[in-house]
């Protein structure tokens, strides 16, 4: 008997509405937000080439750094300061006996994170002046001085990265290019560009807009996108953060508020017997066995009876006529 019960329980079950093992499984990620806006205007990075090629060249290493800490999922994790991707040949930071591998904690006294703060140093530094680094290899603190030699030629150009941000603010960053950066007073590779927002992003209503170029937040120097996204995800809901940004060649400030996820969706379940559903602006119940079922969106309403008995109605392409 036990087993005879079994058998036609499961294959029932899969095919009565509201059993648990159809159950959908629950998202794992947040989904995109419907309503972000990324103007096509914005994907390519600005044609500031040769603009970027009249800047003063600045000071020269031979050190190449790249970020140790990768994405935001990073953060906290990974060690602090920038890593030694490649050291040309008989240049200073050669001779300083620096290697590929290094990861530079401090540079003249100052912490670095990212590294836009090393190019900083570089870029601004006079021939003849010497950087003191303060680097890790292997476990083992070092320390080495590097000299600045005078640039012969633009350094290579870094393609930007964007990076989004859609649980607090709802907003689309990218890395600054060189020629914005340094208009900002940052490093080449500093600062986050707003290059996407959602309608219902909390920062438009502070007047935040597309092309703004963000350079510090909460008094913290924005070294690259993923240090303005650190302070956005620190700030607690319906918080405030302190907005520094660059408009039009001007420096302005300003309070932008921090929001967090909506909670739309809702599902009560009690197999076989009642089920509710609702998802933004759809709505689904349905009692006993879905002899009773009722569907109900923005535009439409559906209502079924005993399976058999369908009832619909819906908005039409046309509004009514209005008699006057």
């Amino acid at each position: 008997m036990r087993r005879f019960v079994l058998q036609f329980f499961l294959p029932a079950c899969f095919l009565l509405p509201g059993c648990s093992l159809l159950a959908p499984k629950i998202n794992k990620t947040p989904p995109t937000l419907f309503d972000m806006e990324e103007p096509l205007a914005l994907y390519e990075e600005p044609a500031d080439e040769q603009e970027r090629r009249e800047l003063p060249s600045g000071g020269f290493t031979g050190v190449l750094v790249t970020d140790a800490r990768q994405s935001l999922e990073d953060l906290g994790e990974a060690p602090e300061g920038v890593l030694v991707d490649r050291i040309v040949e008989n240049s200073p930071g050669d001779f300083a006996g620096l290697a590929k591998g290094d990861l530079i904690v401090e540079a003249n006294g100052q912490p670095m994170q990212y590294a836009s703060a090393w190019r900083a140093l570089e870029f601004d530094g006079q021939p003849g002046s010497k950087i003191a680094v303060v680097y890790d290899r292997a476990g083992a603190e070092r320390t080495a001085l590097v000299e600045v030699e005078a640039r012969a030629h633009p350094a290579n150009r870094v393609a930007a990265e964007r990076f989004r941000e859609e649980d607090r603010t709802g907003i689309v960053v990218r890395t600054a290019t060189e020629v914005e950066a340094r208009a900002a007073g940052l490093g080449p590779g500093g600062g986050a560009v707003i290059v996407g927002m959602a309608r219902t992003s909390p920062w438009r209503s502070v007047g935040l807009r597309f092309g703004d170029l963000i350079v510090a937040a909460d008094d913290k120097p924005i070294e690259h996108p993923n240090a303005l996204l650190q302070v956005i995800r620190a700030a607690p809901a319906k918080s405030k953060v302190k907005i520094a940004y660059f408009r039009d060649g001007q420096r302005a400030e300003i309070e932008a508020p921090v929001s967090r996820r909506a909670q739309e969706q809702q599902i009560v379940d009690v197999p076989l017997l009642y089920y509710y559903e609702k998802d933004r602006n759809r709505v689904v119940f349905w009692v006993f066995f879905a002899i009773y079922k009722h569907t109900r969106t923005e535009a439409a309403r559906e209502t079924r009876i005993l399976w058999l008995i369908k009832l619909r109605s819906g908005d039409s392409d046309r509004l009514e006529e209005v008699k006057e």
